[in-house]
């Protein structure tokens, strides 16, 4: 029996290993033509470009990410000279701990990081994507398999986030993984990767506390711990290494709203199209951000352990609607709702699968069709921006009973 053993285990290292072996091959292929076919031949990646260029200038030039050198280091690389008052200076604005993330591709030329960086974006996306099948329990038949991962890669907001070299991805994937974790009672797993979602403190904002409160009130003390851990080394680091760094990152994300000229969802309708200023936009945040409370007060002070998920997809969607500032890649985070729709369909037949159908389709053409339509040069339309958020609020508060009545990911059995 013992050898019998032995030998199985053998033998699944050995597929274990050939698999591994498979992944990293086709991984590797897919850099080498991306690099072929986009990034050496088309340069961009300007999201990737700022950031990539920062942590270069630090990491080999000794410079500070923040300081005059390394911006205009990286205002060359993007317009080939310094930008004017009008273009976006391309400031790495983000917190330095993102320069440890970085410090494996500055020791290549950029085409090959940007094409490295591309894949391991695609990576993220289909990762994430797998983990939600897991976290809702949904085996989907091979032919919807293969449509949902194809659908993840190229729907308008992930492509847009892969050509841009969005670092959003990667926090779509981190938020992902800390709610995996929570469900699967791998605690430490999603401390830490909740801790390393804070890249874009925007995409968590209202994410990362409310889950941490969560931590906190239902005493999943390693969760919290290794939250703590993980951002205490990585606060430690940055301040051992450039002290200065928290006031002069706080000073560049200050002047972002100076040169973009679109905010969040709310600033769109409140300011941008009904004229209503500051008053306006802080009034309908205000009313978000008390209907939020009042979730959060009913899942972590009632304990009402039913509405944890919806409470969830709530604290993201609004996040969205009110962040200062926020990108249409960052929406790929909406697909964990729409794995919950999606599952739900499928379980009505061949009439679900037909609505699935319809869904997917219509995700994947009217935003591309709606950027095609109403692109200004190189931007977005602010109308852009809109239908995704408000949507998924509109559908969270329509099927919110449906939320309840469907057994918690988060909270199987009723515990957390």
């Amino acid at each position: 029996m013992v050898a019998m053993r032995m030998t199985m285990w053998a033998s699944r290292r050995r597929q274990a290993g050939i698999l591994a072996a498979i992944l990293l091959l086709v991984l590797g292929a897919n850099v080498v033509v991306t690099h072929q076919v986009l990034t050496a031949p088309y340069p961009g990646h300007n999201d990737f470009m700022s950031r990539w260029e920062g942590a270069r200038s630090y990491w080999r030039d000794g410079l500070d990410p923040y300081g005059d050198q390394a911006s205009a280091n990286i205002q060359q690389r993007i317009y080939g000279r310094m930008a004017t008052p009008e273009e976006d200076p391309g400031y790495f604005a983000y917190p330095f701990y993102t320069v440890f993330l970085l410090w494996p591709l500055v020791f290549v030329p950029y085409a090959w990081a940007a094409a490295i960086w591309m894949v391991a974006l695609e990576v993220c996306l289909i990762a994430a994507l797998l983990l939600l099948f897991d976290l809702y329990r949904w085996h989907p038949q091979p032919g919807l398999w293969a449509a949902l991962l194809f659908w993840a890669i190229v729907n308008y907001y992930a492509a847009r986030g892969l050509f841009l070299g969005q670092p959003g991805h990667l926090v779509y994937l981190c938020q992902v993984l800390a709610l995996w974790g929570l469900a699967r009672r791998r605690d430490r797993l999603a401390g830490g990767t909740l801790a390393l979602s804070t890249i874009k403190p925007q995409m968590g904002f209202l994410l990362v506390p409310f889950l941490l409160l969560l931590g906190l009130t239902l005493r999943r003390w390693r969760f919290v711990g290794a939250f703590l851990a993980t951002f205490g080394m990585l606060m430690g680091a940055s301040f051992l290494l450039l002290p200065s760094w928290l006031g002069e990152w706080i000073e560049q994300v200050r002047l972002y709203p100076s040169y973009t000229a679109i905010g969040a969802p709310v600033w769109i309708v409140t300011d941008y199209y009904l004229g209503l200023g500051n008053v306006g936009e802080w009034g309908v945040t205000a009313l978000l951000w008390t209907f939020l409370g009042w979730a959060w007060y009913t899942v972590l002070w009632r304990r009402r352990l039913e509405w944890l998920d919806w409470t969830v997809m709530l604290t993201l969607t609004v996040t969205h609607l009110s962040a200062v500032r926020t990108a249409t890649p960052h929406f790929v985070v909406f697909t964990i709702p729409l794995v919950f729709y999606l599952k739900q369909l499928a379980q009505r037949g061949r009439g679900g699968r037909r609505w699935i159908a319809l869904i997917l389709v219509g995700t994947l053409i009217l935003p591309w069709a709606h950027f095609v339509l109403t692109v200004e040069g190189r931007f977005e339309h602010p109308t852009v921006y809109l239908p995704v958020p408000f949507g998924v609020l509109l559908a969270l508060w329509l099927t919110r009973r449906q939320w309840q009545q469907t057994p918690s990911v988060l909270a199987p059995e009723g515990k957390v």
